[in-house]
């Protein structure tokens, strides 16, 4: 089974440029080694096994830093050196970017494995994966690049402090679970996924490395891939929720269960684990031996765990935690000790009375003359402001419009917002199918009772893995200068969030070719948007990227799940 690449951190690619399109030579894609061994324990000795003999024998190529490829992707740092190849840490100079690569001989035992590989995980083009760049031969190498993410963190640092939250870890496992039932159904595995494999970027999104390439570097394969791979998410949940990894040896850094006890459900390793995030994990886990869960049948494919997901009641994060004010103390003073605290109930003390006030002749002098000054200005200021209001009386009314426009701007109030017509609009579609293009009219017809909507979305309020966004680019008949933006939104309750972009045109090319100019979130029915940097633009996209659990809407004919709509947009200068 073919699977896909990734050996670095993960970020989205944001270069504009796109996967590979050959199709991968299916009879070298399942020609990969076969190894027994499941993906248990830790990386070296998963690595070491399945090696077949030859590929044992194959030297890794000598390379070292500042070495280029292609005269293009520029070796930086070598994170892992096994088994006759390499993966290091690049830079690609053509796009000035970071990249990751794996390099290993033309002549290597799965030279072959791994390019069909990662060629079909290209195909894919799943932006839940890191993303195969580049898989080429030459010069007696064969070498893939991928992303490289470096604001990513993997799944085993989250892990080395605490177990995750019960939100964060249904977010985990439900996006991995739809990313492989994905991948599953065009025919690709992965057969590693292990807690390095799974990276949280900093949008939050949980996204994989390593499909196919991974296993076929190493020589892995599996006949029953669905069902390793289920397994795999299962033992990720698994140690998420406890910090344990569900075997009896210890890997990536996690302890495994003790010996002799067998798999135990995670709510009986550790206090407070939410009963039915255990419930999937042992349901996922079932094989071998393994218990099954106390009440549902096992899960062998991540299609039927992302369906047992779908079945779960939705895990609401938790509510922003604000300190308490410290409480007010009431300090007591007894009359006459100026300042020093009371004594304790009971206590017998003298108090001292209060020495008399000393005061100088200097100082009776000083004071008197520092109020007759201020009586006298008081007085100077009452007859200068009595003597221009009569003067302003006398003046005719030509004379105070000159006085006026002499002053200029001092005390005038600054100009009310403008409102900007909206001349026509278009959807924008960053990735997959549009939304409902035929009604971008309504959302600028005067009428707030017609929208525009999205699709539904199962999971939320996040709009990614689906779509990076979606949302329309209106065009403002001239260049303006923009400040705020009002958007009527038909949903409240969880977050929406809300973008500005200054497009070049009504159809940009991409929403990196964009600048952002605003952004919002909000829970109510307005999302208000300041423009917080100045351009002068006739095209405006308002993009959403995270949508509220709206339910069921009937009048909008519209599924329960995550869904936003839009009313009216109004822009003013």
């Amino acid at each position: 089974m073919a699977e896909r690449s990734t050996a670095a951190v993960d970020v989205a690619d944001n270069s504009g440029e796109q996967p590979l399109t050959a199709k991968a030579d299916q009879s070298t894609a399942d020609g990969v080694a076969k190894n027994p061994e499941r993906d248990k324990g830790s990386d070296k000795a998963q690595g070491s096994s399945g090696i077949d003999g030859p590929g044992e024998k194959t030297s890794p190529p000598e390379l070292h830093s500042g070495h280029k490829l292609a005269r293009r992707y520029r070796l930086e740092e070598c994170v892992t050196r096994l088994d006759g190849f390499s993966s290091w840490r690049a830079v690609d100079e053509k796009l000035r970017r970071a990249v990751g690569v794996h390099i290993l001989p033309a002549a290597h035992t799965r030279a072959r494995s791994v390019l069909a590989a990662a060629r079909s995980s290209a195909l894919l083009g799943d932006p839940r994966f890191v993303q195969v760049l580049d898989a080429v031969e030459e010069n007696d190498l064969v070498y893939v690049v991928h992303e490289w993410l470096p604001d990513a963190i993997e799944l085993t640092t989250l892990l080395a402090a605490a177990p995750l939250e019960p939100h964060d870890a249904y977010q985990m496992v439900s996006q991995i679970a739809s990313a492989m039932a994905a991948a599953h159904r065009e025919g690709l595995a992965h057969l590693r996924l292990n807690p390095n494999a799974v990276l949280r970027a900093s949008t939050g999104q949980w996204r994989i490395r390593g499909l196919a390439v991974n296993a076929a570097l190493r020589g892995i394969s599996s006949d029953t891939p669905q069902r390793t791979d289920t397994e795999a998410i299962g033992a990720l949940l698994y140690a998420a929720l406890t910090q344990r990894w569900p075997y009896e040896s210890d890997a990536y850094g996690l302890s495994g269960l003790p010996k002799g006890v067998g798999l135990i459900a995670p709510d009986q390793v550790r206090a407070g684990v939410h009963r039915g995030l255990s419930e999937l994990a042992m349901r996922a886990l079932a094989n071998d031996g393994a218990t099954a869960s106390r009440h549902e049948a096992a899960c062998t494919t991540p299609e039927e765990l992302v369906k047992a997901i779908g079945e779960m009641p939705r895990i609401r994060p938790p509510e922003p935690a604000f300190a308490a004010p410290p409480q007010y103390q009431r300090t007591t003073y007894q009359q006459g000790t100026y300042g020093r605290p009371a004594p304790h109930p009971g206590a017998t003390q003298p108090i001292a009375a209060p020495p008399p006030p000393l005061q100088s002749r200097t100082g009776k002098a000083l004071k008197w003359a520092v109020s007759a000054l201020l009586i006298a200005a008081l007085g100077l200021g009452s007859w200068q402001l009595a003597d221009a209001l009569m003067d302003q009386g006398g003046k005719s009314d030509g004379t105070n419009k000159s006085q006026q426009t002499d002053d200029g701007d001092k005390g005038a109030a600054k100009p009310k917002p403008t409102p900007i017509k909206i001349q026509g609009g278009q959807e924008f579609v960053a990735k997959g199918d549009p939304q409902h293009p035929d009604d971008v009219p309504k959302t600028y017809d005067g009428d707030k009772n017609t929208y525009w909507r999205t699709r539904t979305f199962n999971s939320g309020p996040a709009i990614a893995p689906y779509k990076p966004g979606v949302g329309i680019v209106y065009d403002l008949g001239s260049a303006k200068q923009l400040s705020t933006a009002t958007i009527d939104l038909r949903y409240g309750g969880d977050h929406t969030t809300v973008q500005l972009y200054a497009a070049d045109s009504l159809t940009p090319a991409s929403l990196d070719s964009m600048t952002r100019i605003g952004n919002v979130t909000t829970t109510g029915n307005t999302a208000t948007v300041k423009v917080t940097k100045s351009v002068k633009t006739q095209y405006v996209l308002v993009w959403l990227t995270a949508v509220p659990n709206s339910g069921y809407d009937s009048t909008l004919y519209s599924g329960a799940g995550f869904k936003q709509a839009i009313g009216e947009v109004q822009f003013t200068g």
